[in-house]
C-alpha cells in the first residue's frame, strides 16, 4: 500500500499563485492509495478548503474523509486525508493534541485492510512538539491495529522524535524548502504490524513549483502479527 504526505501551503505555489489543479496534478503523479495533506484550507474566515473535490473524485477516485467542523473546510485545522473510493468503508476521527495554536491530528481507520493512518502537522516550538508527539505515541500504544503516522513534524532533528521501539521513524529525505531541500520535516512513523518497503521524496518538476514542501511517499507492507 502506498501512502503520501504533502504540505500544500493552501495550494499557493512558489510563483505565489493559488493553483489547486496543480496540486491535484502532483497527487496524480504519486498515485498513492491514501494521501495525508497539511494546510488544505485557507486557515482564516470560513476556513474554506482549497481543493477541487469533484475533480479528485471523478478523475482520480479520491474521496475526502469527513473530519471537518466548518461546512466549507477541508479537514480539521488544515489536516485532511484522501482515500480511494474502494476504502469507502472507513472511520474518520479528530484527535486532540496539546497546543497553543489551532493544531490537531486527524485519522482514518480502514476496515479492509485493518489500518489506521493519522495525519499530523505539529507545532512550531520544540516544547509543544514534544508534548504533541508524546500524545501521539500514547495513541499508537493504545490501538490494537496497525497505525501509521504521516505528516509535517516541523522537526529538523530526527533525534528529537521521542517514539519508542517498536515504532519505526522513516524520514524519506529532505522535503523543505522545495527550491533547495535541506530539511526532512515530513516523515512517517510506523507502528506494530507494519514495515516500510521503500520511501522517497517526490521530486517532479511540477512538485518543485506547487508548494514550499515536496511530497513524501512510503510503500508499506503488513507483518503477520501485532505482537
Amino acid at each position: 500500500m502506498r501512502v503520501a504526505s504533502y504540505n500544500i501551503r493552501k495550494a499557493v505555489g512558489l510563483d505565489w499563485r493559488r493553483d489547486p489543479d496543480r496540486i491535484v496534478d502532483v497527487l496524480a503523479e504519486i498515485n498513492a492509495d491514501i494521501i495525508v495533506l497539511q494546510e488544505a484550507d485557507r486557515r482564516v474566515g470560513t476556513r474554506a478548503g482549497v481543493l477541487p473535490l469533484d475533480r479528485l473524485e471523478t478523475e482520480f477516485d479520491y474521496i475526502m474523509t469527513d473530519v471537518s467542523l466548518h461546512p466549507l473546510s477541508h479537514g480539521w485545522h488544515g489536516n485532511a486525508i484522501l482515500v480511494r473510493s474502494r476504502f469507502a468503508d472507513h472511520i474518520p476521527e479528530r484527535i486532540e493534541l496539546p497546543t497553543l495554536e489551532p493544531r490537531g491530528a486527524v485519522s482514518v481507520r480502514l476496515e479492509q485492510p485493518q489500518l489506521e493512518v493519522i495525519g499530523v502537522h505539529l507545532g512550531l516550538t520544540p516544547g509543544m512538539r514534544r508534548k504533541q508527539m508524546s500524545t501521539l505515541q500514547e495513541v499508537m500504544k493504545d490501538r490494537d491495529h496497525p497505525v501509521l503516522l504521516a505528516g509535517d513534524f516541523n522537526e529538523w532533528n530526527v533525534g528529537r522524535l521521542p517514539f519508542d521501539a517498536p515504532a519505526d521513524v522513516v524520514s524519506p529525505g529532505p522535503s523543505f524548502h522545495a527550491t533547495r531541500p535541506t530539511a526532512a520535516l515530513d516523515r512517517f512513523v510506523l507502528g506494530k504490524g507494519l514495515r516500510a518497503v521503500s520511501a522517497h521524496v517526490h521530486h517532479s518538476t511540477l512538485a518543485k513549483r506547487a508548494s514550499d514542501h515536496l511530497p513524501v511517499v512510503i510503500d508499506i507492507a503488513f507483518t503477520e502479527t501485532m505482537t
